[in-house]
This record gives structure tokens, C-alpha cells and sequence, in this order.
């Protein structure tokens, strides 16, 4: 719940004996773990109103209370960070993200993000805006694969104007836990934010609308391979609307199991955008990507299937 501008949050059983920093990092998405470990440091963080340390461990019951700071709008810096670009031209290029890279700056990731990289490979973009030159949709920090970003103001407007028409295909590689009756479904459930914690999401009656098609590509034993294609684009979409269905994403620290019996040697949400289609705003062509899986969830794959067989 939120206080007298303090985000407050309460220990749960299944918390117990959790460090407070990753504790933090796990309850509130848009923090990340070394940034939960500089707000306790600085004293934003507490525990039961007294300071406390990252290596806290907590115990039933516990108050942690936050107070996060304004964030700072500052000028944006290109950094020479590696990138796998898909596909360019003069209006868009299309970009295959790695887990654990931010799209955009935020409290927390002022650096180190998908746009400074883009601002040092295009230092031509030329979008309006602050923190978000030329992003059109995003992934979370953890889920890896494609991503069209605008590299001018009137592509940006061809693109955000096929994602309201939901006519940009967009399709992930997903493995959930438990098994199906159908084949195949759509989840149609209102999204917002989550009613005890606010920076977190969930299905919510007030909430915007949200529709995720999926069908099963593979039974793994306790757990099944899922092609899911997103219809709407709100935060947190898939992993949400599957955690709802009693099926969350294998391995989502945050709306998973808080103590899973096995991630099979993940430590992200087994999540991957490996398809993105769209007209290309400069031809008038439809244009088709597709992503392979990143060797993490290749990996994980492969000890899924060996202990289905």
C-alpha cells in the first residue's frame, strides 16, 4: 500500500528469511537488485521504520517500508554497448534484445540501456521526446527477443498506429508450469495495477482490456511449451494473464513460485519474443522477423525434454 508518499509492503510467509534487497527487487518490478542494494544504502529503504542493511533477512511480519526518489531527467548518453541488429533502413531498425538489458532509462538504469546503445549506433534518430527516442513497444528487463524501434517521427506514428489497430504481429516462445485441456485459447481479462501493490500488475476489474491467443506447441511432463501472440501490449501482459490462468511462466521470479522446485538452471522468465511482423512504414511492405532462442532457454529446453522422456 502506498502512505504519506511511503510504499509499504508486509513479509509474507513465503518470504521469510529472503535478503531485503532481493526481497525489493522481487516485489517491485521496476527496481532492480543492485538498485534496491543503493536505496537501502542511502536509507530509502527500512525495515519496521529503522535502518537496515541489503543482507537483512527478513522475518514474518516485517514493515519494509520505501520512499522511492524523483527520479532525475537528465540528458541521455550514447554508450558503445553491443547490439544484434535484425534488420535497418532509413525509418526503422529492428533489434534482437538480450535478457537483462533495459529498454529505456528509469530510476535505478540511467545507463546501460537499449537506447543509449541505439544513440551510438544511430546518432541520426531523431525522435521527439525525453527518456524513449523511437521505442514503440517494449520487453521487460528479463525477456529476451525482438523489438522494432523508429528512428524518425513519422515512422513512429506508422508503428504506434498498427499497434492500435493490432495489426503488428507479435508473437513469444513460452514454457509455463502445469498442463492443458485445449490445445489452444484466448485470455481475455482486464489488466491494471496489482490492488495491494502498485508497481506491480494483475487482472483487475477496472483495469485496461488485454487479450493473449496461445496454443500448446509441446507437453513437457509437468509443464508445456506455449506459442503465445499478444493482441494488446500492457505491461507485464503474458506473465500476468498466465499467472491468472494458474500457470505462470516457468522461472518469473516475480509472479512465479516464490520458492520453485526447479527453474531447470534459469534465472529469468522463460519468455523470448521470436516473432515480430509489421508494414514497413518507408515501403508499404509487410516484413516478417523471427529470433531463435538464446542458449539459456535452449538449455533449459533440453533438461525439460529429458526429464519428460
Amino acid at each position: 500500500m502506498v502512505h504519506n508518499g511511503l510504499l509499504q509492503l508486509i513479509v509474507a510467509e513465503q518470504d521469510v528469511g529472503t535478503r531485503l534487497d532481493r526481497y525489493v527487487a522481487e516485489h517491485i518490478a521496476e527496481l532492480s537488485r543492485s538498485y534496491a542494494h543503493q536505496l537501502i544504502g542511502q536509507g530509502h529503504i527500512r525495515v519496521n521504520t529503522q535502518i537496515a542493511r541489503p543482507s537483512t533477512l527478513l522475518r514474518l511480519g516485517d514493515q519494509i517500508s520505501i520512499q522511492l526518489p524523483a527520479p532525475q531527467i537528465t540528458d541521455l548518453i550514447a554508450e558503445s554497448i553491443p547490439l544484434t541488429i535484425v534488420y535497418e533502413d532509413q525509418d526503422v531498425v529492428v533489434v534482437d534484445k538480450p535478457a537483462g538489458m533495459v529498454v529505456h532509462p528509469a530510476p535505478g538504469h540511467p545507463t546501460g540501456t537499449l537506447v543509449n546503445a541505439l544513440l551510438a549506433h544511430y546518432p541520426d534518430i531523431v525522435v521527439s521526446g525525453d527518456l524513449r527516442p523511437g521505442i514503440v513497444h517494449r520487453l521487460d528487463r528479463d525477456t529476451s527477443g525482438l523489438l522494432v524501434i523508429a528512428r524518425n517521427d513519422q515512422a513512429l506514428k506508422h508503428l504506434q498506429n498498427q499497434q492500435q489497430a493490432h495489426t503488428m504481429h507479435k508473437q513469444y516462445a513460452a514454457v509455463v508450469y502445469g498442463r492443458f485441456r485445449e490445445t489452444q485459447g484466448v485470455i481475455d481479462a482486464p489488466i491494471g495495477r496489482h490492488p495491494q501493490d502498485r508497481l506491480r500488475m494483475a487482472v483487475v476489474a477496472n483495469g485496461r482490456s488485454a487479450r493473449t491467443h496461445w496454443h500448446v506447441e509441446e507437453e513437457l511432463g509437468e509443464y508445456t511449451r506455449l506459442a503465445v501472440r499478444l493482441e494488446t501490449g500492457r505491461t507485464h501482459q503474458i506473465r500476468v494473464h498466465f499467472t491468472y490462468q494458474q500457470h505462470p511462466i516457468l522461472a518469473d521470479p516475480l509472479y512465479g513460485p516464490k520458492k520453485p522446485r526447479q527453474t531447470f538452471g534459469l534465472t529469468r522468465q522463460f519468455l523470448h519474443a521470436e516473432q515480430l511482423g509489421f508494414v514497413l512504414p518507408s515501403t508499404g511492405v509487410w516484413a516478417d522477423f523471427r529470433s531463435e532462442l538464446p542458449p539459456d532457454l535452449t538449455n533449459a529446453l533440453g533438461k525439460l525434454r529429458r526429464q519428460a522422456s
